[in-house]
């Protein structure tokens, strides 16, 4: 069976790695709660730029393709060998959730999406994005999923 999509590349690193970046976050959140809301405001835009680990691994996988097929048109064509294996890497990692360059990228600290976004939420929350989040009985749910879905947005 394969793995979900949120956990494919936590599956494959190790749990010292994990329990790091997951410490890290926590961290963070611990700090900014005491820091205040501008402190919130300029994370939150810091975690809109942040690479994660697969745009990461896209941006290597592309530079690595194009260098190897620039080698193999220039130098020699084994190099054109090197545009395939990545390739095959890319495809490993989208059913697995691994690669060659996963452990090295988790180890600098390069997280999920997923990983991200659970600061991400932490924070809105910490802030009160979802305070005004309540069920009306009258609305049959219609403006409770609109609230619910601006907060999302904030």
């Amino acid at each position: 069976m394969l793995p979900t999509t949120v956990d494919r590349v936590p599956n494959q690193t190790c749990t010292a790695v994990n329990e790091g970046i997951r410490r890290q976050t926590e961290e963070n959140i611990s700090r900014l709660k005491q820091a205040g809301p501008l402190a919130v405001a300029r994370r939150l835009e810091e975690l809109d730029a942040e690479w994660d680990v697969e745009r990461a691994i896209e941006a290597n996988a592309a530079t690595a393709s194009i260098f190897g097929l620039a080698l193999g048109v220039t130098v020699n064509r084994r190099w054109l060998a090197l545009p395939a294996i990545v390739g095959a890497f890319l495809l490993q990692h989208a059913v697995q959730g691994w690669c060659p360059p996963l452990p090295v990228l988790r180890r600098l600290g390069f997280r999920t999406a997923s990983e991200i976004d659970y600061e991400r939420y932490a924070l809105k929350a910490l802030r009160g994005d979802f305070a005004d989040i309540h069920p009306d009985k009258k609305d049959r749910g219609n403006k409770f999923a609109e609230k619910a879905l601006r907060a999302a947005e904030a």
